[in-house]
């Protein structure tokens, strides 16, 4: 395993409960971050706690709410002085149904989720990152943000707001040594497939060429070099992680 130098880092994961953020955050602790778990529920920070040792820290955010992702970021950075690392994977996949069937609730919750969310925690410390003139984010969109899933067209809208706002995002960032990236994973073997229906697992793992999902730890093993300072230059990017399903 590649191990990047994240020594006196601290690193915020949402998500980081379980799944591909769990992952990552085993994969920052390995290369000596500090790693400060946010995630909606709390038993499963619980156990991912006892998994990563004292490098973690968790705490019980509500990504939704903004006053919430705000006052979390401000403990954190009060907990340990400096934010360095933002690695944003809360999210949802939502119900499955053809758009003209959508129930317009579900709409607004993947949303606020899954693109609201994600806007609420990167303006939470987005702040903390400018002041030291230095950060790095990564963001986890989605394979469906670029291509779109028939009857998944929530998650879609929301994976590709996801990566358009951190485009815009990374140029604003740029002068501050701020890096913020995302990446569009196809499906991988994490609790979320519980949430969709048998045959539209089958749909996604039928457009992946390499004929399986992807491994969580495969995720964990780009993010870490985009978190590092090894990433010096690229910003406001999109990086695949699809399995040869998308080719751009």
């Amino acid at each position: 395993m590649i191990s990047y130098e994240l020594n006196d880092q601290t690193a915020i994961v949402t998500g980081g409960g379980q799944g591909i953020g769990l992952a990552i955050a085993a994969r920052l602790v390995a290369s000596g971050a500090r790693v400060c778990l946010w995630d909606i529920n709390p038993d499963v920070l619980a156990s991912a706690q006892a998994k990563l040792g004292e490098a973690a820290s968790v705490m019980t955010v509500d990504i939704a709410d903004c006053d919430a992702a705000a006052a979390a970021a401000a403990a954190t950075a009060e907990a340990h002085g400096r934010i360095d690392i933002l690695v944003h994977s809360a999210g949802i996949a939502g119900k499955n149904a053809p758009l003209d069937e959508y129930d317009p609730a579900e709409w607004r919750r993947v949303i606020d989720i899954d693109l609201n969310g994600a806007f609420y925690v990167n303006r939470a410390v987005v702040p903390f990152m400018k002041a030291r003139n230095y950060g790095r984010i990564v963001n986890i969109a989605s394979i469906a943000g670029k291509e779109g899933n028939p009857n998944a067209s929530a998650y879609a809208a929301a994976k590709g707001g996801l990566i358009a706002m951190t485009k815009a995002l990374g140029k604003e960032l740029a002068k501050y040594d701020i890096a913020v990236n995302t990446i569009t994973p196809a499906t991988a073997k994490t609790r979320i497939l519980d949430e969709l229906k048998p045959e539209f697992i089958d749909y996604m793992l039928g457009k992946i060429p390499r004929g399986r999902f992807l491994e969580v730890e495969e995720a964990a093993s780009m993010v870490g070099w985009l978190v590092s300072r090894e990433n010096s230059f690229t910003t406001g990017s999109v990086f695949d992680l699809s399995g040869g399903r998308a080719t751009y």
